[in-house]
């Protein structure tokens, strides 16, 4: 049964990862191979309602999501822009945490005696986590 849901697992993370892909990489596929994507991946349409879509058959659609996904694979493994996007997006989560960090010593050093310099670090602070949030 374990095997059940580490393929169900599998899976998930493949069409996870392959949506990723289709996402940074899809308007350089062919129109038909993103049409069929899109149907499969974003649809949630079968292999058999997509061929019943174009007119062809359920091993036609199944080629074709084959050959599309082995080209966003190959696009990422060239270009790099989804795991550079990821890389981005978790030092700036990092960041952000790191920030809100610092907010709270400076809000929380000498509340009785905050001077303007305090209260102008804690605005700048805030500006800046609203701007890595937007």
């Amino acid at each position: 049964m374990a095997t059940g849901k580490k393929s169900m697992n599998d899976n998930l993370e493949h069409v996870a990862e392959t949506s990723q892909l289709f996402d940074v990489y899809g308007g350089l596929l062919t129109e038909k191979k993103r049409e069929v994507m899109q149907l499969y991946y974003e649809d949630d349409m079968s292999l058999a309602e997509i061929a019943e879509e174009f007119g062809v058959s359920r091993a036609a659609v199944h080629d074709s999501l084959r050959s599309a996904e082995k080209s966003l694979r190959e696009y990422e493994e060239k270009l790099g822009m989804l795991a550079d996007y990821q890389k981005r997006k978790a030092l700036i989560e990092e960041l952000v945490e790191e920030v809100e960090s610092l907010k709270k010593e400076v809000e929380n050093y000498d509340k009785k005696s905050a001077t303007a310099a305090n209260k102008s670090c804690i605005s700048r602070i805030e500006k800046i986590i609203k701007e890595l949030e937007e």
